[in-house]
């Protein structure tokens, strides 16, 4: 749930109980310096709890990412071909919620509306209809024709020259 606006123990539980539902899966949860992984017990023997995670490793593997809609945590999933289930937290995480499901990349849920049921109900639906990940990975090669690292530099470049 980011970096700078993690911490919310409410929006942690909910996706602590639907990992219940998911025994053959495996949760990394990272919740930043502002909960401790005792704050949430009892903690499913599928979930590992760390204050922060080696996110592109971890999406490598990935078969989705719950996420806040945060830009970098967005296109880093995109650049994996991973599909997200997004719970918007504030600034710009609406907005960017509401590409994640108009491109089909995932979908969203707002966090005043989050309850363990309707968060289940989105993972299986992004996790269980493929075109899911099929436009994630579609995004992915876009991301890499692009070269959008290399593109930003070259215009940084120009505006100082």
């Amino acid at each position: 749930m980011g970096t700078l606006v993690n911490g919310s123990e409410r929006v942690y539980r909910s996706i602590l109980e639907v990992m219940r539902e998911f025994p053959g899966s495996q949760l990394v949860l990272s919740v930043g310096k502002n909960v401790l992984p005792s704050d949430l017990e009892p903690i499913p023997p599928n979930t590992i709890i760390v204050s922060r995670a080696p996110q592109l490793e971890l999406l490598k593997r990935a078969a989705l990412c719950i996420t806040h809609a945060g830009m970098n945590t967005v296109l880093e999933a995109l650049a994996h071909g991973v599909p997200m289930v997004a719970i918007p937290v504030r600034f710009d995480h609406p907005g960017i919620a509401a590409r994640i499901a108009y491109h089909g990349v995932g979908e969203f849920i707002e966090v005043t509306d989050l309850t363990a049921h309707r968060l289940e109900s989105l993972i299986k639906r992004v996790t269980e209809e493929p075109q899911y990940r099929a436009n994630a990975q579609y995004f992915g090669s876009v991301i890499a024709q692009r070269h959008g690292v290399e593109l930003a530099a070259d215009i940084i470049e120009s505006a100082f020259a």
